[in-house]
């Protein structure tokens, strides 16, 4: 028997399949995995990715930092509660540290002190944020040129985190507790009856009483075969590359910078500097890829910014992440379709925010209260419910 037979009788077995499960939770990229290790706690979950690997879409392509100056109130509220996760995490989830510090530098041209200001204002009251003129600028980010930037706000309490790392960890948790991952599982069609949901993959036939949708860019077409309300959630393809640092910089400490309108930003990654036009650009769910266009502005945003001369890329990528119009993550259960979970919207956030996040759901998925971690951090479900999208259209 030949490998290709091989494979084609393995995936017909698998097409026969049928699973039963307490609830089945679609995409196994961060949200997904957190969501359905929190679960497989007092639950049988099965966990349903689309890809041949977890995380190959939005959440292996993040350059995720814990930053808890960044996001709309409720994403503020998730990073908060986050921290004690990252800061202490379950025996066995991982071996390397989550964190490691990495300072933030919003900057600002003088046309855009207002908005500085406004966010100085926004953020003094719930993170360690200083606003520094254009002198101090220049003693956190020597690579800004001369004269650009007129003042910042440098928020001391940011970390990088190791996106991989968290995202095997709850892998690891969820596999630890009893739970299934199923690859090369697209959902090709969702059927509610009387004792539940009927999900059809390409793995074979899925069985639960209840579905957690955090399919990433494809949430709101799983929704769609779903029969659950509209969240007019929309992927957006965001560029990033690498190129080398200047000769003489020794400085692998600096802060990730950021436009305080967020036009781009760059940050030192392994020798080598992170660059960004911090683009959104509207698309259909997809394997996104860099276009020229976003990588010519890019360099040009970055040359005029900081003493950089840009001559080779040496690598280029893209992911999307996906907002609904107020940028708050969604995480409620449908009010159209019984038994169906949104777990959407996460935007740039779903990484620092993923412990808290997960938690929530978690505990709405089984009928619980809000944790307690969450509610001291002032989060009201109803600013993440699915039913908002519609008060507000």
């Amino acid at each position: 028997m030949t490998a290709t037979d091989t494979m084609r009788k393995e995936m017909n077995l698998m097409s026969e399949r049928a699973i039963s499960a307490d609830v089945i939770v679609i995409g196994a990229g961060m949200a997904g995995a957190s969501v359905a290790a929190g679960l497989a706690r007092t639950m049988k979950v099965v966990l349903a990715e689309m890809e041949a690997q977890p995380g190959y879409h939005t959440t292996g392509r993040s350059a995720a930092v814990f930053a808890p100056s960044y996001g709309p109130d409720g994403v503020r509220a998730l990073t908060r509660a986050s921290r004690a996760f990252f800061d202490a995490v379950p025996e066995g989830f991982t071996d390397v540290p989550l964190l490691t510090p990495r300072q933030i530098l919003m900057i600002a041209r003088e046309d855009q002190l207002e908005s500085l200001d406004a966010l100085i204002d926004r953020m003094s009251g719930e993170a360690r944020v200083a606003r520094l003129g254009a002198a101090a600028l220049k003693e956190h980010q020597p690579l800004l040129r001369e004269g650009y930037a007129a003042a910042g706000m440098l928020d001391t309490g940011g970390q990088d985190i190791d996106v991989a790392a968290l995202h095997q960890g709850f892998l690891r948790l969820l596999k630890a507790r009893g739970g299934m991952l199923l690859t090369n599982a697209a959902v090709q069609e969702l059927a509610r009856e009387a004792d539940g949901w009927q999900v059809q993959t390409q793995a074979g036939t899925l069985s639960a009483p209840l579905v957690v949708n955090a399919g990433g860019a494809w949430a709101g077409a799983i929704g769609r075969l779903a029969g659950a309300e509209e969240i007019g959630l929309v992927p957006k393809r965001r560029t990033a590359m690498m190129v080398a640092e200047p000769d003489g910089f020794t400085r692998r400490d600096a802060p990730i910078t950021i436009d305080v309108q967020e036009e781009f930003y760059l940050k030192p990654d392994a020798g080598r500097l992170l660059i960004s036009p911090a683009d959104e650009t509207p698309t259909d769910p997809c394997d996104a890829q860099p276009e020229e266009i976003d990588v010519a502005v890019c360099a040009d945003r970055i040359m005029t910014a900081f003493d950089l001369d840009i001559r080779r890329i040496e690598s280029k990528w893209a992911g999307l992440r996906s907002f609904v119009a107020d940028k708050e993550p969604v995480i409620g259960f449908s009010r159209v379709v019984p038994g169906f979970f949104w777990m959407a919207g996460q935007g740039g956030y779903g990484i620092q925010s993923a412990p808290a996040a997960a938690d929530l759901a978690a505990a709405l998925v089984q009928g619980k209260p809000v944790p307690g971690h969450i509610a001291d951090q002032g989060l009201d479900p109803a600013r993440v419910a699915p039913d908002r999208m519609a008060c507000a259209a």
